[in-house]
């Protein structure tokens, strides 16, 4: 048995003549163990622009025949155990993604940095120290991400204005010690250091800054020159243990406004220190008085910009290489031509279990499937307990014999069973109501009228828990109780208006999230509720929400869409601010 056959995957990408190929799984990780790597004839599908190997554990180095890829622009090799990778990564000069990340990684290869395409490198979770020198030849570099390794410093050239587009930089959980005061030379970009052991330097990184989390680590100062970000719009230094006690204290209560106005004061006094002859502190005490003239004249305005920053709902996104265990959702070709579009996400920190919580959740998402859904003609939403859910998931279509779901609030039925109850239903309300049009799922029967196939969502045991666009199942129903909730978006339409509707989705879940956390309503039964309920303030305390992504992929593995994508969630909303 040659290669090809062993690999059925790379013998379909080699005679179908793929663009893509993903291996990943327990199923291609025993073929890498039993023949001591990954076989050397993926290396010569030279057609490929995506290859990914993943959560394979017996994969622990990439032979050097990867330079014939050429024209790959992505490599993802995250969630294996490399313990390195060859220079020749560099001769990949088409190679604009490039994701290391949860390896075994010591040192990166030098030849990264002749990736002149590079736009994307993750190399979160791995054990690296340094990063190579010579990342700013990488000038198209806009996002880095180097969490949870032990980094002890930055390169002296990260900081060059080469690295113009460079807009988000993800440092979390490494071992940098200090900020430098040019810190207010950075460009657009979008610091996330939360959970390191502290923060080292960071230099003339020409763009605006926007987020700066810099929470737990071990700063005792906060330079005043951060104040001069003109774009800095949300700083975290909490769990600093700063000099400035009145500092800390304005810091661990978030207001962002009020921290960059002490610091922009702080700086202005010293550069009045040593300001020489008498006319020139004269001219100092001049302007201080004028500042303080000034103070009170800003306050008010301060204070409602303050209490505008501290009301804007968070919203935050997790990569799906930061979470090994990101659920992933198989297409079947036959969607194709039923109902072919459709995202998904899982939602964490959403609170159900005050009050009408939940009820007002289900009043928004029906007025979404009447409005922006077109009363579900063009899209549909579905909403899923994670903890009920048995992955991996299978987006399919059954004919109407044979899918079998058990309807919220019914028994297990046909789908054909289901739609003649609805329509005798829907009959028997128009004669009581003497009304001519229908309402509730009655409304949606005619979307499927001429169908020989329905679409469906399928869990691992074979269960329907998904019918578009009629309804979910009894099995994973969302209750107070509900942690986690996997979303659905699917429509006949466009990816597009999948992503546009679970877009306002989030949006509103976010503001009920908030109008929950702040009106402390007591926890009550409404019918939903499952077990004993506990009090309003448990999980009250902070209205964010997590977005875990989720992939969709065709039945060979070649991804389809990840949701939410860098282009989604970035609509001008105003009230939400969304940190990736």
């Amino acid at each position: 048995m040659d290669d090809m056959e062993k690999w059925p995957e790379i013998e379909k990408a080699a005679s179908g003549k793929r663009r893509e190929l993903v291996l990943q799984g327990p199923g291609v990780d025993r073929r890498i163990s039993s023949e001591g790597g990954l076989t050397c004839a993926v290396y010569s599908l030279t057609l490929l622009n995506y290859l990914e190997v993943s959560q394979c554990p017996s994969l622990t180095q990439i032979h050097e025949d990867i330079q014939h890829l050429t024209n790959l622009q992505s490599l993802i090799l995250c969630r294996n155990k490399l313990s390195s990778v060859p220079d020749v990564l560099g001769s990949l000069k088409s190679l604009k993604v490039l994701d290391l990340s949860v390896n075994h990684l010591r040192v990166l290869p030098e030849g990264i940095t002749q990736l002149k395409e590079l736009n994307t490198l993750n190399v979160s979770c791995n054990s690296l120290e340094v990063l190579p020198e010579g990342l700013s030849q990488c000038t198209k570099l806009s996002t880095i991400i180097i969490s949870k390794n032990h980094i002890t410093g930055f390169p002296s050239d990260l900081c060059s204005e080469r690295l113009d587009l460079l807009s988000t930089l993800v440092a979390s959980d490494n071992c940098i010690d200090q900020l430098s005061g040019d810190i207010h030379k950075l460009p657009a970009l979008k610091l996330h250091t939360h959970g390191s052991h502290a923060l080292g330097f960071l230099l003339l990184m020409p763009c605006l800054l926007q987020v700066l989390d810099l929470s737990n680590n071990k700063l005792s100062e906060i330079p005043s020159d951060l104040s001069d970000c003109p774009k800095l719009k949300e700083i975290n230094f909490k769990g600093n243990k700063l000099s400035d006690k009145r500092l800390e204290k304005m810091v661990n209560g978030c207001q962002t406004k009020s921290i960059l106005d002490y610091l922009r004061g702080k700086g202005r006094g010293r550069q009045g220190e040593d300001g020489g002859d008498t006319e020139g502190g004269r001219s100092a005490d001049r302007g201080k008085r004028q500042q303080q003239r000034k103070k009170k004249e800003k306050a008010a305005a301060d204070e409602r910009d303050e209490v505008e920053e501290l009301n804007k709902m968070v919203v935050r996104v997790l990569h799906v290489s930061d979470a090994p265990t990101a659920l992933t959702v198989k297409v079947s070709a036959e969607v194709k031509d039923v109902r072919p579009y459709l995202v998904c996400c899982v939602v964490r920190g959403m609170n159900l279990k005050p009050g009408n919580a939940l009820k007002r959740f289900l009043v928004a998402q029906t007025k979404l499937h009447d409005e922006l859904c077109g009363k579900r003609t063009t899209a549909t939403i579905a909403t899923h307990d994670v903890q009920l859910l048995k992955t991996p998931l299978t987006y399919d279509v059954k004919p109407p014999t044979q899918l079998k779901v058990v309807a919220l609030g019914r028994k297990e039925m046909t789908a054909v069973e289901l739609i003649r109850h609805l329509q005798l239903e829907a009959d028997e309300l128009r004669k009581q109501k003497k009304r001519q049009n229908v309402t509730g799922l009655h409304k949606y029967l005619q979307i499927l009228q001429g169908k020989s196939l329905y679409p469906c969502l399928v869990d691992a045991e074979g269960h329907v828990i998904s019918f578009p666009p009629i309804t979910n199942s009894e099995k994973t129903k969302i209750k107070k109780t509900t942690k986690e909730l996997f979303l659905e978006v699917t429509s006949g339409t466009s990816l597009q208006t999948c992503k546009d509707v679970m877009d306002a989705l989030i949006v509103k879940m976010a503001e009920l999230n908030k109008f929950t956390a702040e009106h402390r309503e007591e926890a009550g039964s409404d019918g939903e509720g499952d077990g004993p309920q506990e009090s309003a303030g448990v999980n009250e305390t902070s209205s964010e929400l997590i977005i875990q992504q989720v992939r969709t992929v065709d039945q060979d593995g070649n991804l389809k869409v990840v949701y939410p994508s860098k282009t989604d969630l970035c609509k001008d909303v105003s009230s939400v601010n969304v940190i990736w």
